[in-house]
């Protein structure tokens, strides 16, 4: 059976509880703060990593076709399903042979989870992520992209296939407050 504290001795450990969390507190409110200037210098400070998963685009060939096959792997991978593929069989008139033909390739990044299970299932390394970030849109149905009629430039910051601003470890464009 446990042992019934006193009723000052409890308020001896609430004090001290007390003591303690404002010692925290008062410890954090003398540091100096420092602020990340976004998005007023983003093209010259903000460094965002290559790997960073942001939008899915189409990987081109030499001379500007896509990759893609229409062969819908990337669309039952995909779980909540975000990419819509609408294709045709056509007959090619080199070989004779019947293949499928991209009509249309909807990819709703509003629903997008980042997972990249689509482009872990694409057998031809047609699609792939890139680090671009800045989607913010009004509208839902401008975040519905229809990969097979754009053709990605790269984002709105220079450099930003690369990372962006070169990394610099412990030097910040930041404002102390």
């Amino acid at each position: 059976m446990e042992q019934n504290k006193s009723y000052f001795s409890e308020i001896v450990d609430g004090v001290k509880t007390l003591a303690t969390g404002m010692k925290v507190t008062l410890k954090e409110y003398f540091t100096p703060k420092s602020t990340e200037q976004y998005p007023e210098n983003r093209k010259t400070t903000l460094h965002v990593a290559s790997r960073h998963r942001g939008r899915l685009v189409f990987k081109r060939n030499e001379d500007g076709s896509y990759k893609c096959t229409a062969c819908t792997l990337c669309e039952k991978a995909c779980p909540n399903g975000t990419i819509k593929i609408v294709a045709h069989m056509d007959e090619d008139p080199e070989t004779g042979k019947k293949k499928r033909v991209l009509d249309d390739y909807q990819y709703d990044l509003g629903d997008c989870m980042f997972c990249q299970l689509c482009t872990n299932a694409c057998n031809f390394d047609a699609i792939e992520f890139t680090n671009d970030f800045e989607n913010a849109t009004f509208e839902r149905e401008s975040l519905v992209l229809h990969l097979n009629k754009e053709v990605y430039e790269g984002g709105s910051l220079p450099n930003l296939i690369d990372g962006g601003a070169p990394l610099t470890i412990g030097k910040f464009n930041t404002k102390t407050k």
